[in-house]
C-alpha cells in the first residue's frame, strides 16, 4: 500500500494511492494515519479492505504521510562515496543524529532557508518507518519492525552544521528541513529495499545519482543498531544517509541553495518530491 495524508494543514485526511494513481479516501475507516495504523494489526486491517470500494477523491496538498511521528532520526556518512567527497573517513559505526519533529513537512512544501543562511544543501535519503516497538533487536529480526519506507530530503545548512561548533543538529533541524513523502510505501510492496535507485536535481540539473545497495550500513543494521541506544516506537522515522552529489562536495567550487532554486528528487518505488527554496519567511513555515 501507498499511504498518504492530504489537505490543508490541521485538516489532513487519510488516503491511499491505488494501482491507477488515484487517491482513495480512508476517512470512513479511520480518522487519520497514526502510529497505531502502522502497527502490524493496523496494516493487516487495511490490507483486508476492498480498495475499489473506497471513494476516489481529488488529491489535496500532501502532508507527512502519517501523524504522530515521535522521533526523526538520521544516519550520517552512510555511503562510501559521499564520505569521500566530504573528505571524511568511513565511519566504524553508524553516525546518529536527530532532527526535531518541527523540521518535518510534506514532500512539496517550500523549503525556507534560515536567517543568515549561506550554505544550504540537499540530500536525497531512504526513510525507514517503524511499525512495531524495537528494543535490542537483532539484524535478522530488525526489518520485521518496519512498517514501510519513504523519500526524505535531509536539507542541511553546512555552516551551521560544521563551522559553528557543537553537534550537527543545528545545521539539520531548521524548520522545513525535512520533507517527507509523498507517501509511505509498506514494506511488502517495496520488497528488496537494498536495491533502489535514487536521484536529486536542482534547477533541472542532476546532482545526485545513487542506489541503496551502496549503503555502508544497510536498513536492517541501522534499525538494530539504533535500537541498542533507544527504544524505537511505531511512527518513528530513520533517514539512512545520502549518496554522493551534495552541493558541499561539488568541485572545484561548492554549490549551495539560494532563494528561487527548485529541488526535485525521488527513489525507485517510493515516489518523487519537489521543493521551491525561499529566503527566510516565517509565513511560509506556518503555511
Amino acid at each position: 500500500m501507498k499511504l498518504l495524508r492530504h489537505g490543508p494543514k490541521g485538516q489532513e485526511k487519510p488516503g491511499l494511492l491505488d494501482a491507477k494513481g488515484q487517491v482513495r479516501d480512508l476517512s470512513a475507516l479511520l480518522p487519520d494515519i497514526t502510529p497505531t495504523t502502522l502497527s502490524p494489526a493496523g496494516l493487516a486491517a487495511l490490507n483486508s479492505v476492498d480498495v475499489n470500494a473506497l471513494p476516489v477523491v481529488a488529491q489535496g496538498t500532501l502532508a507527512v504521510p502519517w501523524s504522530g511521528m515521535g522521533k526523526f532520526l538520521c544516519i550520517g556518512l552512510n555511503y562510501a562515496d559521499h564520505a569521500a567527497e566530504s573528505n571524511l573517513p568511513l565511519p566504524k559505526e553508524p553516525i546518529l543524529f536527530m532532527k526535531p519533529i518541527s523540521a518535518a513537512v510534506g514532500c512539496n512544501h517550500d523549503v525556507v532557508l534560515p536567517q543568515g543562511s549561506v550554505k544550504g544543501d540537499w540530500e536525497v535519503e531512504l526513510g525507514v518507518v517503524i511499525g512495531s516497538t524495537a528494543r535490542y533487536v537483532s539484524e535478522a529480526d530488525a526489518l520485521h519492525h518496519v512498517a514501510g519506507y519513504c523519500v526524505v530530503n535531509d536539507v542541511s545548512e553546512r555552516e551551521y552544521q560544521i563551522e559553528r561548533g557543537g553537534t550537527w543538529d543545528k545545521g539539520k533541524g531548521c524548520d522545513t528541513f525535512g520533507p517527507v513523502g509523498p507517501w509511505l510505501v509498506t514494506a511488502d510492496e517495496v520488497g528488496e529495499v537494498q536495491n533502489l535507485g535514487m536521484w536529486l536535481d536542482v534547477n533541472g540539473k542532476r546532482f545526485q545519482t545513487g542506489n541503496t545497495k551502496t549503503m555502508i550500513f544497510n536498513a536492517a543494521q541501522i534499525v538494530s543498531y539504533v535500537s541498542r541506544f533507544m527504544t524505537l516506537y511505531p511512527g518513528d522515522l530513520i533517514s539512512t544517509g545520502t549518496p554522493p552529489g551534495v552541493g558541499m562536495g561539488v568541485k572545484p567550487n561548492p554549490v549551495f541553495l539560494k532563494a528561487g532554486d527548485v529541488m526535485r528528487l525521488g527513489i525507485e518505488k517510493l515516489g518523487e518530491q519537489q521543493q521551491h527554496v525561499h529566503a527566510w519567511n516565517s509565513a511560509l513555515i506556518d503555511a
